[in-house]
């Protein structure tokens, strides 16, 4: 049988991927809609004492306002409707809200655009941001998860990557969300890679993780730096088109952002997201949707990094 033409071929995987890993432009298509409803935190109400917490700035409006990038599944991404954010993260703000006595409001943004605004246009920001030393000279974060990174191509791996090697990246195209540690981490390897003379790193960064993906799907990057989380998901989601490589890299905790000089906002979180861990809501969300294994016992502000 004459194979298909390799534009052909491309276009089929490329869409494939849009119609089951989601887009802001394009809702998602992957049935988690319903899963995200069944999530029950009808239990979780309102502690007085952590609420009272919370500087006049948050609770005065009786508004929690996050910014984040919608286009991270399974972390926070939009459902059918192209307006409501869904996903773990957004479980987890939303049972923080009921423990602060606060609606939340998610509003969606460019990723590198989040923590700039976090104390004047957001409360908080929640992102899957990795929690750096660099970062917390700007910000508080209370950390809420741990995750790695991970290195995801075309199934079969047909351009031979073999991340764990000396210089295995080098002159390869890698896709990375802009402003993430990944685009840090790859942004290191390159220059060590043009330092011992090897061919650079195509570096291919993307305002959203869903053009990450299609990006590696559709051929036009070899292979994507991700959160393990989102790898994990981009593989089951797009069926046999992905594969991760190498395991797991670079673990990392995860936090919430808060305005440097809001101490108070973040130690209302610490204890609100402690009393989440505690009372096994925290477990019970992380379970619904898959992600368990990178659940903390101990919520922190600003946990030593490297």
């Amino acid at each position: 049988m004459r194979a298909k033409p390799a534009k052909r071929v491309a276009a089929a995987v490329l869409a494939a991927a849009l119609a089951l890993f989601g887009c802001a432009a394009c809702g998602t298509s992957d049935g988690l809609d319903d899963q995200a409803k069944s999530i029950d935190l009808s239990n979780v109400t309102k502690n007085d004492e952590i609420a009272a917490l919370l500087p006049e700035s948050i609770a005065g409006d009786g508004v929690l306002t996050i910014g984040s990038e919608t286009t991270f599944p399974p972390a926070e991404f939009l459902t059918e409707d192209n307006k409501t954010a869904i996903g773990y993260e957004m479980d987890l703000a939303k049972a923080l809200g009921a423990v602060l006595g606060l609606e939340v409001e998610v509003q969606s943004s460019s990723f590198d655009s989040i923590i700039p605004a976090v104390g004047s246009k957001y409360d908080i920001g929640m992102s899957g941001f990795t929690i750096t030393a660099e970062r917390e000279k700007s910000v508080n974060f209370v950390s809420i998860y741990t995750a790695g990174m991970v290195y995801v191509v075309q199934k079969g791996n047909p351009t031979g990557i073999d991340p764990t090697a000396q210089y295995g990246l080098c002159g390869r195209k890698v896709a990375v969300q802009t402003a993430t540690a990944e685009e840090d981490e790859v942004t290191e390897i390159n220059e060590e890679c043009v330092a011992a003379g090897q061919p650079s790193i195509d570096i291919q960064p993307y305002a959203g993780q869903t053009s990450v993906a299609t990006a590696v799907v559709s051929g036009k990057a070899d292979v994507m730096d991700v959160d393990s989380t989102v790898g994990d998901y981009a593989v089951r989601q797009t069926g046999d088109k992905l594969e991760t490589i190498g395991g797991m890299h670079g673990v990392a905790p995860q936090g919430i952002v808060v305005a440097k000089d809001d101490t108070a906002t973040a130690e209302a979180l610490r204890q609100a997201m402690q009393q989440l861990i505690d009372d096994g809501t925290y477990m019970r969300i992380l379970e619904a949707w898959g992600v368990e294994s990178g659940a903390i016992e101990t919520s922190e502000i600003n946990p030593e990094v490297e």
